[in-house]
């Protein structure tokens, strides 16, 4: 990572409900200071409820952010955009040929949660997916410095 240069991270799914939100508040709880995060979907299917209840079991507030689609970012420059879905790494958009694109799968915890007899059943997906984004997200500076932006193409 470049000195006084915050890396500018787009965390990307398919409906910017769920996975990417997570990442978003997770990478922002822990490298605010490294990592300017954002996250957006395909479509927007407004904040999961859910999502945002297993974030306050881990002291991060995910509440005020809001379901955003990729081309609601404008014209935002992003030196990462990851896509956390296999839908939104097939339908992921152009982004400038500086931005690196990078993909790490979820599963989806609302449609893991679907079956669900109880909240509280429900919950364990939530649960597992927002760790395993958790011990991704930790693992990001390390990734960055490893796989920096292409000067000129991607």
């Amino acid at each position: 990572m470049k000195k006084n240069h915050k890396i500018r991270a787009l965390f990307l799914c398919t409906g910017n409900s769920c996975r990417s939100q997570m990442a978003e508040g997770l990478c922002r709880h822990f490298w605010n200071t490294i990592i300017e995060p954002y996250s957006a979907g395909i479509e927007k299917h407004g904040v999961n409820l859910l999502a945002v209840k297993v974030m306050g079991e881990i002291g991060i507030d995910i509440s005020g952010q809001r379901s955003k689609t990729a081309e609601e970012l404008g014209s935002e420059q992003f030196d990462y955009v990851i896509t956390l879905c296999g839908h939104a790494s097939e339908t992921c958009p152009f982004f400038p040929a500086k931005t690196k694109i990078l993909h790490h799968g979820f599963d989806d915890p609302p449609q893991l949660a679907a079956g669900a007899k109880s909240e509280d059943e429900a919950l364990w997906h939530y649960r597992r997916v927002r760790d395993e984004i958790k011990d991704y997200v930790l693992t990001l500076p390390d990734i960055f410095d490893t796989e920096p932006p292409a000067e000129g193409g991607a």
